[in-house]
């Protein structure tokens, strides 16, 4: 995975101050280097990959050096090819930053974020654009602000269901395939790509474009994915969990998400219990676990017949 300087420069507002030839180059590392102990001499862990983040430290802590150093160790600096140099607000940049980054076609760019803030925007950016990548077959749709993966076999009915739910005022994200990464340990991204953004697909009907046809309120970019939900044919021989007291869950990369399984049958409203599924995972994750109160009640029942 790469993102392009340029991508960079766009999302976060940057201001480009040389070297625009440059903004092509790709940055394949999603950490930043403050270079600290580099303007003191010391490269030996120097990685050439990471962007160069200049800060108010930086700055000041070049200034405590002779003309000649300062220059030797900001020149090493750019012969290390990093994919840009940025500088936070308010940071002096001295002229041979202006002239390296023309020699060695390092595009120096500058931001109007104090360097805190700045370091959090690129390891965000950086994080969601070079996370690795999962693609499944399915459905996510927003549930009164809960993200709900719908998955199971092919021709079981996700896209009808998800329809279904659209129409209910719920919002789709993405419909037959769904991209995704993990933004932080416990947080899985689900997006759709940008060939079926909007789109929708249900046999005998075809292509369905859920913002032309119900507004751009039924559709947004990407969703936290905070419920799995599986559709299944009904299996006669199978126990399916009536009470909900254990859950079930599936890993995606470093994150565990909880799982259900609906078996469909003629005659059930699959959308409406998708929808109650939801609700449900939403009270547990808001401290209310209606399976765990009514077990609770029946053994105080029962400890007081005793």
């Amino acid at each position: 995975m790469s993102v392009y300087v340029k991508d960079l420069v766009k999302d976060l507002n940057l201001e480009v101050l040389i070297a625009e030839q440059s903004l092509d180059k790709t940055i394949d590392s999603d950490l930043l280097a403050r270079p600290g102990v580099e303007l003191a001499g010391f490269f030996d862990f120097y990685d050439p990959n990471r962007i160069v983040l200049f800060g108010s430290k930086e700055a000041s802590f070049m200034q405590l050096f002779d003309e000649k150093t300062m220059k030797e160790r900001i020149e090493t600096l750019f012969k290390k090819q990093p994919p840009c140099m940025i500088f936070s607000r308010n940071v002096y940049i001295h002229d041979m930053f202006y002239e390296f980054g023309h020699t060695y076609g390092v595009a120096i760019l500058r931001s109007t974020h104090r360097t805190t803030a700045l370091a959090s925007l690129l390891y965000n950016f950086l994080h969601a654009n070079l996370a690795p990548r999962k693609t499944l077959h399915g459905v996510l749709v927003d549930i009164h602000g809960l993200g709900t993966l719908i998955i199971g076999k092919s021709g079981i009915g996700k896209s009808e269901t998800a329809l279904e739910l659209i129409k209910r005022g719920h919002l789709l994200v993405a419909d037959d395939r769904v991209d995704m990464y993990e933004a932080s340990a416990g947080s899985v991204i689900g997006y759709a790509p940008d060939i079926t953004k909007k789109l929708i697909e249900v046999r005998g009907i075809g292509i369905v474009n859920v913002v032309e046809m119900y507004g751009a309120g039924a559709f947004r970019e990407d969703k936290k994915i905070r419920l799995v939900v599986e559709l299944e044919a009904w299996n006669e021989e199978k126990h399916y969990d009536r009470l909900g007291v254990e859950t079930e869950y599936v890993r995606y990369f470093e994150t565990e998400l909880p799982k259900i399984t609906i078996p469909v049958l003629p005659g059930r409203n699959v959308a409406t219990l998708v929808e109650s599924a939801a609700d449900n995972m939403k009270l547990k994750y808001l401290g209310y676990d209606a399976a765990k109160d009514f077990v609770d009640k029946i053994n105080k029942k029962a400890e007081r017949k005793e």
